[in-house]
């Protein structure tokens, strides 16, 4: 069928930018055209009758044949390989790699197989590329955390968390197939988020040497706040990244333990108490010493203190965080109330998006991942969390979690 209407198949081939192999169900190559034979390095031709094998690496051998046979029974278009990285073999022994679908097709009673084939050596190359230029870059900020000194050994610490988690969630933007644009991103987040914060930090350390007399306490407790106040912001960050490399990894292992409610939202609102703008205060929720979970702590906690921290943040001075607390029979619900900047209605359907944050928010620091890990951890533990809001005016989060998890 194919050495039939010869002309039109050359013409149709050829104006394809990708390289096209065709194959029978015993794997011959029946067709190929321009941009295949100059891929794999074949005259125009040479390929025709030819086994498939000749275009697989030799390591690949032993599986590809089971493969194709699973494929031409189920016969759907696919992607081949993937979630893993496959590889072409050139004429002359070497390998390239390639991204490759498959469509299969019958015609006159007999079953073929088209394969779209890419050579993506180039974007490879610029991926490892920018994976060394990343390198180079962490080693910088490691370079110059370590000049902050003794008094903020904790940050190093942490900062070298924050670069293993910048490393696996690279990794795991790379398996996304959005490697290029969500690493940009990504990168140009972080080195913001961690310029600001970082700068504060060596500002208040270099002033504080500077105040040496008693009656310059005030002086050094404005910069010591200012320094406890960047740390713990670099520390939650970190904690985000952690959590959102475990989500990605299903490595989050829940530890459900029986405890009082009022230890978690005492722990909460001792630092956020930290963070309060001048005249701001918080509401602390009534009637909570007899409530009692049986959930995992940190969770329930770090889904507070996010929105908490998110209402000090997003609200003015002089403003009121409201928390209230109940539970019934089965569930425990949190309602956290600001007077703040609200949510704009055209963003509040992407708010727990990643890296998503609202137009009216992009002045203020953040990282746009909290709202995104509370949500996953809230759905993995059986719970959920909405809000309402009202632009210019409110908002109000709402969590519900079981009271018991399950077992």
């Amino acid at each position: 069928m194919f050495q039939q209407n010869q002309d039109i198949f050359k013409v149709l081939l050829g104006s394809v930018s990708e390289g096209v192999i065709i194959v029978d169900e015993k794997q011959i190559i029946v067709e190929a055209n321009e941009a295949a034979n100059t891929m794999f390095g074949y005259a125009e031709g040479e390929l025709i009758k030819q086994s498939l094998n000749v275009l697989i690496p030799q390591n690949y051998h032993a599986g590809h044949g089971k493969h194709f046979d699973g494929f031409m029974k189920k016969k759907e278009r696919r992607q081949m390989g993937q979630g893993r990285d496959i590889f072409g073999a050139h004429k002359d022994g070497s390998t390239f790699p390639v991204e490759a679908g498959l469509n299969p097709f019958s015609i006159y009673g007999k079953n073929y197989v088209m394969a779209l084939v890419i050579d993506v050596s180039i974007r490879k190359a610029q991926e490892q590329k920018i994976q060394e230029l990343n390198s180079e870059l962490e080693e910088k900020v490691k370079a110059r955390t370590k000049e902050l000194g003794e008094t903020i050994t904790e940050l190093k610490q942490e900062n070298k968390k924050r670069l293993e988690a910048e490393e696996d969630a690279k990794e795991a933007l790379k398996k996304e197939k959005e490697l290029n644009e969500l690493k940009t991103k990504f990168l140009s987040m972080v080195s913001h988020e961690f310029k600001t914060p970082l700068s504060g930090i060596l500002t208040s350390t270099m002033l504080l040497s500077k105040y040496k007399l008693t009656e310059q306490q005030e002086k050094r407790d404005k910069h010591i706040k200012t320094i406890s106040n960047k740390v713990h912001y670099l520390n939650n960050i970190l904690n985000d990244f952690l959590s959102v490399e475990k989500l990605e990894k299903g490595k989050v292992l829940y530890k459900p333990t029986m405890f009082k409610l009022s230890k978690v939202v005492n722990e909460v609102v001792y630092n956020a108490n930290m963070l309060l703008k001048d005249g701001q205060r918080i509401n602390y929720p009534e009637d909570i010493d007899n409530i009692s979970l049986y959930q995992d702590e940190k969770i329930v906690e770090l889904a507070l203190s996010n929105l908490v921290h998110n209402a000090i943040k997003y609200s003015s001075e002089n403003t009121v965080i409201d928390i209230s607390i109940s539970q019934n029979k089965n569930i425990t619900q949190f309602k956290v109330k600001d007077n703040g900047i609200g949510i704009p209605k055209k963003d509040q359907k992407n708010i727990f998006n990643r890296y998503f944050r609202a137009e009216n928010a992009l002045l203020t620091q953040g990282t746009g991942i909290g709202l995104n890990i509370v949500k996953d951890h809230l759905e993995n533990l059986k719970g959920r969390i909405y809000f309402e809001s009202e632009p210019e005016k409110e908002t109000i989060f709402t969590i519900e979690i079981p009271n018991r998890a399950e077992q």
